[in-house]
């Protein structure tokens, strides 16, 4: 055998184990975390779960249903004021602003938000909008979640219109259409499923989220809708139920944990399965 030939295939060896190694370190790791949650989280389960509020120190007896729902709210108001400020300057990013000098600085901006440390962002919310309304409210929580929301809605539309072709958006011109049209009837269309795919990642990305609805939303024990006083949430309550000294608290907490994670992979398996529809037309 050639010496260069089986130099070559030394390395091609090397590597493909290095690479084969590294991706089951990573996934065993993913497994092992999954195992504990199910393990932990099934246990408690139950009817009462999803239809009883959050139990007073020291009782058996008690749900997430108020956690849940306000968690619910919560990441719904924050997407949907994120997402479309999100579309929007995707949009000109990708279309109107392609050569534009703010561009460039709207994609920085939009780079350091996207890679910002969520605490940040929970403390600039609590610094411009609980300080001055005078304490937490879900309202500030939704407003801190859209902020987080919004750069990743950014860089999935100017990505997934910059992918539409040119010819789609000739034509439409030499019909006679407006810009705003083109935009509308033909690169959103041709672009929907990479749409929808980054609002679904933004979702996953917000569900989750602690530390901004720390210094935001706060939590409490209790049923409320009222968006101007603290509001109930799965992130917050698990993390003052993991550091409780109650058995039953904890158990709840992984059961809360275990519906935040199935959450956050069905949306990205959603956002997954449109992407492969996308690819496949």
């Amino acid at each position: 055998m050639n010496p260069i030939y089986a130099s070559r295939r030394r390395n091609d060896i090397i590597i493909r184990g290095l690479c084969m190694g590294a991706a089951l370190f990573g996934v065993t790791w993913l497994a092992l975390i999954l195992f504990t949650l199910f393990y932990n989280g099934l246990s408690g389960i139950s009817l009462a779960v999803f239809t009883q509020d959050t139990p007073p120190p020291g009782s058996t007896e008690g749900g997430l249903r108020n956690a849940i729902i306000g968690s619910i709210i919560m990441t719904v108001i924050g997407v949907g004021i994120g997402a479309p400020l999100g579309l929007f300057a995707g949009t000109y990013l990708a279309e109107y602003g392609k050569h534009d000098k703010l561009t460039s600085v709207i994609r920085f901006i939009n780079d350091i938000l996207l890679s910002a440390p969520s605490i940040i962002i929970g403390l600039f919310i609590y610094g411009a909008i609980v300080v001055p309304m005078g304490g937490f409210s879900a309202f500030a929580g939704c407003l801190a979640l859209a902020v987080i929301v919004i750069p990743v809605v950014v860089r999935t539309t100017e990505d997934m219109l910059g992918l539409v072709p040119n010819p789609l958006r000739e034509a439409a011109s030499a019909l006679g259409l407006p810009r705003s049209l083109v935009i509308r009837r033909i690169a959103y269309r041709a672009a929907r499923s990479g749409l929808i795919t980054g609002v679904l990642l933004a979702t996953a990305r917000i569900a989750g989220e602690t530390a901004p609805l720390l210094f935001t939303a706060l939590s409490n024990q209790f049923f409320s809708l009222n968006l101007t006083k603290t509001m109930a949430n799965l992130p917050v309550t698990i993390n003052n139920f993991v550091q409780s000294p109650y058995a039953y608290w904890k158990e709840l907490a992984w059961s809360g944990a275990l519906l935040i994670t199935l959450t956050v992979l069905a949306l990205n398996i959603g956002a997954r399965i449109l992407g492969a529809e996308r690819t496949s037309k």
